[in-house]
């Protein structure tokens, strides 16, 4: 019975058979269009919202352009009355990175540092011109030329001894030191001397006309000065000022005073006090 079927069921087997896979080829179309659909939802749904985010940064440029304008109208300057006024172009504003230079601290430090040296330097400068002009003062004054030098001389306060120096390999001996020329400009008026004080070796570089050059000497309380009064080339004309006696010849010279006025000729005698008479004594009244 069961070989009778066959012959009647595969007939109907191969008539289902095109009809299943057309069901299924159907299934699976129908699948991938929703799948599809899906897909392009999604995929509007990301455009709009790229959409929103450009709309939102165009506006906030907009913004800042309108605001850019704004500044550069008012820092603009503004036209003259007789010239007819032009309006700029529309450009692009182009925004520039400017790089600010901190000082650091360390800048700020060697900055005030220096400040306060030059303060100092001055104030020695200051100080120096002052001191020269009170050891001038004190010492008689600056002569210029032969006939103020002769006045300071009738003084009688110091010894001045004059020279004429030429730039030679030789030292010149004036008074208590010895001078020799190293140099002389006549264009900036001023010498480099070398100098021989109490046999040590000086070197002076840069004296300017009438400026003294000072020393003291280890028994004097007052200097030896040098003063250049006239410059001319490889020659030099001045003088040398010394005090005329040292301390321990003053000293002596006062010693010798005192014991003048302690022992004259005759030695004086002490004078005794003398004793007074008593008075006489009055009568006696009866």
């Amino acid at each position: 019975m069961e070989e009778s079927l066959i012959p009647t069921v595969l007939p109907v087997v191969r008539r289902a058979v095109p009809f299943i896979a057309a069901v299924a080829v159907a299934a699976s179309g129908l699948g991938y269009a929703v799948h599809e659909h899906h897909s392009a939802q999604s995929l509007s749904a990301q455009n709009q919202q790229m959409t929103a985010q450009l709309d939102a940064t165009r506006s906030q440029l907009n913004v800042l352009n309108a605001k850019v304008n704004e500044l550069m109208a008012q820092t603009a300057p503004k036209p003259s009355p007789d010239v007819p006024s032009v309006a700029p172009a529309p450009s692009r504003p182009v925004v520039k990175h400017r790089v600010v230079h901190r000082p650091s601290a360390v800048d700020l430090r060697f900055k005030k540092l220096q400040s306060q040296l030059d303060a100092q330097g001055k104030e020695i400068e200051q100080t120096r011109g002052d001191l020269s002009s009170a050891r001038t003062e004190l010492s008689g004054g600056i002569a210029k030329n032969h006939t103020e030098l002769i006045a300071l001389e009738r003084k009688g306060e110091r010894n001045y001894f004059e020279f004429d120096i030429d730039k030679t390999k030789e030292f010149k001996r004036e008074g208590p030191l010895s001078v020799k020329l190293k140099k002389a400009n006549v264009k900036h008026q001023y010498a480099d001397l070398l100098l021989i004080v109490d046999d040590r070796d000086l070197s002076q570089k840069h004296v300017n006309l009438y400026q003294p050059v000072m020393y003291y000497q280890p028994d004097s309380a007052q200097p030896v000065e040098v003063v250049i009064n006239q410059i001319s080339k490889n020659h030099i004309h001045g003088y040398v000022s010394a005090p005329k006696y040292r301390q321990s010849e003053l000293a002596a010279m006062s010693n010798d005073a005192g014991d003048t006025a302690s022992s004259p000729d005759q030695p004086a005698q002490p004078t005794l006090r003398q004793r007074l008479p008593l008075p006489a004594s009055a009568p006696d009244q009866q």
